[in-house]
């Protein structure tokens, strides 16, 4: 399965194709006997995917001490993770476990990304009626991480949950809210900065949901000229820099658009649940594996074009740090004496 998200396979036969045709390498990359489609798709009805969560777990928990150096656009020490989810669209004829709407399937794929990468550090896998929002019940909290959050996850009593923990969230506000302001700090209007103030909801419900210190940071964006509202209870964090953070959340948007377009997560090799999750958490592990293939040598390739490299040598019987970091050298003649010309320049 793993193969078939390096080298872009389209279905379990695909798969069986190409490995039948290299049947004299399948040895060398661990293989007994002869794969078949059968087997493959007896195995991803019957084998847990909490096999590849747990594995893509380990592997997520190295790449994050590797890119724990990694800087960030803003000067900050602590962890940074944007929170968001993405949705992808299934058959419903061939997917009715997983109705989103009366003639759709679909599921979501909640993560939290950590922006020092972007690393996933945390990833759960529900049906496409799960409102963002819940993702919150299921999270981890780092105590002194900030989260960043679109205005999808903005439910007071889940933040004051996250408020008590220790940690600190940078959120979009709705508009209308109802805010009593206590404080207006100092901006710098040249920064785009229109206020900085602190203060406290003022429903009934929402401050009884939360109840402490709030700060809500206006900013008007003269490039695409919108204004933006952003919540946070960290107090004392200079208003731009809030404005910074929230930017660096479309890091996440990036992380599920990379994914959708250069791995095997919107056609699935089986319908069931299992088969689902299966290969979303092995596609997992080959964006985290890639990942760290690219610090542990540092390359200087992106993580898309080593992984165009790897899907054309997965047969190669030639070191990756060879086949990733060899060039040609500077007095390389691309002019072959016995090749015939096509056209006469």
């Amino acid at each position: 399965m793993a193969f078939a998200q390096l080298t872009f396979r389209e279905s379990l036969r695909d798969i069986e194709d190409c490995l039948s045709a290299r049947s004299d390498q399948l040895y060398h990359l661990g293989f007994r006997g002869r794969v078949c489609r059968s087997t493959l798709a007896d195995a991803n009805e019957a084998r847990d995917w909490r096999i590849y969560a747990d594995l893509a777990a380990l592997l997520i928990k190295k790449a994050r001490r590797l890119y724990a150096g990694q800087p960030l656009e803003v000067d900050l020490q602590q962890s940074v993770y944007a929170l968001d989810s993405t949705t992808i669209e299934l058959c419903l004829n061939l997917f009715p476990w997983a109705r989103f709407q009366a003639t759709q399937a679909a599921i979501k794929l909640h993560t939290l990304l950590d922006l020092r990468g972007p690393i996933p550090s945390f990833i759960e896998i529900t049906e496409g009626r799960c409102h963002d929002v819940n993702a919150l019940e299921v999270l981890v909290v780092e105590p002194g991480a900030f989260y960043v959050m679109d205005r999808g996850y903005l439910d007071f009593g889940r933040l004051h949950t996250l408020h008590q923990a220790g940690a600190y969230f940078i959120i979009r506000a709705r508009k209308g809210l109802r805010f009593v302001r206590y404080v207006s700090q100092p901006i710098d209007a040249d920064t785009g900065l229109c206020s900085d103030h602190l203060g406290r909801l003022q429903g009934f419900y929402s401050r009884k949901a939360f109840p402490d210190k709030l700060r809500l940071v206006r900013f008007y964006d003269r490039v695409q000229d919108r204004r933006f509202g952003f919540l946070s209870n960290h107090l004392l964090l200079p208003a731009l820099t809030i404005c910074q953070l929230y930017k660096l959340r479309w890091q996440v948007e990036l992380f599920f658009k990379w994914i959708k377009q250069h791995l095997r997560i919107k056609r699935f090799y089986g319908n069931s649940s299992n088969a689902v999750k299966t290969q979303i958490w092995i596609a997992v592990c080959v964006y985290v594996l890639v990942a760290i293939l690219k610090k542990e040598l540092q390359l200087p390739q992106s993580l898309h074009r080593i992984l165009q490299i790897l899907s054309v040598s997965v047969f190669e019987k030639v070191p990756l740090d060879q086949l990733l970091t060899t060039t040609l050298p500077e007095s390389y003649d691309s002019e072959d004496r016995n090749q015939l010309r096509l056209w006469d320049l």
